[in-house]
C-alpha cells in the first residue's frame, strides 16, 4: 500500500509540473470553496427557543449527512446521554443512531446514570477524559447540574448538544414544540368529552413532572388546552414519569375517585401505566366513558390506540427516527467541525385512522 501511494504521488508531482510549464506567463486563478450546510425545510415553531429564524425544521426523509470512513485514519467517538434506560422512546432512538453513527466513521457511546445527576456528570467526564470523543449530546438530569461539565467539554474543544432544552454551554439543540403537542391533545380530548355529553366540570388527571423546561411546557400546554375547552373542568395535576409511576398513580386515584374518566399524559410510558393500572382495576379496554392520550407513542401505544373503541384515544406522534437523524445529524456535524444550530421537529395528532402510518421498523 505504501508503495502504491508513492507512485501516485510521483505522478501527481510529474502532471503538476507538465501543468505549470504549460501555463508558463499566464496569470494566476483565483479559487474559492463554498461552505455547505444541512437543513431541513418544513415549518414549525419553537415555544422553547427565543429565535425561530436560528432553528432547522427535521423533516423524516432528510437523514443525517455522514462522510465515508477512512480507514486509514480512527475518527474518534461520539457520545448520547439520556437520564435512565427505562424510556421506550430513548431507548428506540439509541438503536436508531447507532448505525448512522457508525456509518460516519464513528464509535458511538452511551450511558445509563439512572436518574442520578453525579453519575451523569462521572459519565460525561469519562467520555472527556478518552480524547477521542468529538461530540456529546444528552438530556441532563438536572441543567444546572450539567453545566460544569460542559463547559470541561468546550475546554477540550468538544462541541456540547442538548436534547430537547439547552443549557450554558450547548451548541444548540434537537427540539420539539412540547407545549403546542400537550395543548393539542388536551383540547381535542376535551372537545370529544364535551360532545359526548361530559360536564363542564368533570375532572381529568394529568401525569407527568415539572422538573426541567421541557417537562414544564408540556404540563402547562395540558393545563391550557384543556381549559381552552372546558373552563370550568377540575385538573388534578399526578407527578408520574415512568409506567410503574402511572400504574400506581391510577392504581390510587381509581379506588379514590372512580368517576374520573380523561387521564392525559406527557409522556405515553406515564399513561401506558395508567392503562394497565386502570383494566387492573377493572376498566375495560373499550370503555366508552374513558379517554386517555399522551404526547408521544411508540409502537406499543399505537398498537393500544388501534384497538377498537380502545380507551387510549389518541397521541402526539414524533416517529422516533425522525428524532433519531437529527440527533445523529447534530453530534456528526459537530464532530466534523460543520456549523450547526437548532433542529426542530415537528409533531403530529395520531388516532386510530392514521396510526398505520407511524410506525417504526
Amino acid at each position: 500500500m505504501k508503495k502504491h501511494r508513492s507512485m501516485l504521488k510521483a505522478v501527481a508531482g510529474l502532471v503538476a509540473v507538465a501543468a505549470l510549464s504549460a501555463c508558463s506567463g499566464s496569470s494566476d486563478n483565483e479559487s474559492s470553496e463554498d461552505e455547505a450546510s444541512d437543513s431541513a425545510a418544513s415549518e414549525s415553531t419553537d415555544a422553547a427557543s427565543g429565535d425561530e429564524s436560528s432553528d432547522t425544521v427535521a423533516t423524516e426523509s432528510e437523514p443525517a449527512q455522514t462522510d465515508a470512513p477512512d480507514e486509514d485514519e480512527p475518527k474518534g467517538a461520539v457520545a448520547m446521554g439520556f437520564p435512565g434506560a427505562d424510556i421506550t422512546i430513548w431507548n428506540d432512538q439509541l438503536a436508531i443512531m447507532k448505525p448512522i453513527i457508525e456509518e460516519a466513521g464513528y464509535e458511538f457511546l452511551t450511558d445509563d446514570p439512572q436518574y442520578d445527576i453525579n453519575r451523569q456528570v462521572n459519565n460525561w467526564q469519562t467520555w472527556i477524559n478518552r480524547g477521542d470523543v468529538k461530540a456529546i449530546m444528552g438530556f441532563p438530569a438536572q441543567a444546572d447540574s450539567i453545566v460544569p461539565v460542559t463547559q470541561e467539554a468546550n475546554e477540550a474543544g468538544i462541541p456540547v448538544f442538548g436534547y430537547l432544552i439547552t443549557w450554558e454551554g450547548t451548541q444548540a439543540a434537537m427540539k420539539v414544540d412540547a407545549y403546542k403537542e400537550a395543548f393539542d391533545i388536551a383540547s381535542t380530548a376535551a372537545t370529544e368529552m364535551k360532545a359526548n355529553g361530559a360536564p363542564d366540570d368533570m375532572k381529568v388527571v394529568t401525569t407527568g413532572r415539572r422538573d426541567n423546561e421541557i417537562y414544564i411546557q408540556g404540563m402547562d400546554g395540558l393545563k391550557d388546552g384543556l381549559l381552552s375547552v372546558m373552563p370550568n373542568a377540575t385538573l388534578i395535576e399526578q407527578t408520574a414519569r415512568t409506567r410503574e409511576e402511572g400504574y400506581n398513580v391510577a392504581k390510587a386515584q381509581y379506588t379514590a375517585e372512580p368517576d374520573i374518566y380523561v387521564w392525559l399524559g406527557m409522556s405515553n410510558d406515564s399513561i401506558l401505566g395508567v392503562y394497565q393500572g386502570l383494566l387492573d382495576s377493572g376498566v375495560a379496554p373499550d370503555d366508552e366513558r374513558f379517554y386517555l392520550a399522551s404526547r408521544d407513542a411508540t409502537n406499543e401505544t399505537l398498537d393500544l390506540i388501534k384497538i377498537p373503541n380502545s380507551i387510549y384515544r389518541t397521541a402526539t406522534v414524533i416517529p422516533a427516527r425522525m428524532l433519531a437523524e437529527a440527533n445523529a445529524k447534530l453530534l456528526i456535524d459537530g464532530a466534523e467541525g460543520r456549523e450547526t444550530q437548532d433542529i426542530v421537529v415537528p409533531g403530529t395528532v395520531v388516532t386510530a385512522e392514521n396510526a398505520d402510518e407511524f410506525y417504526v421498523d
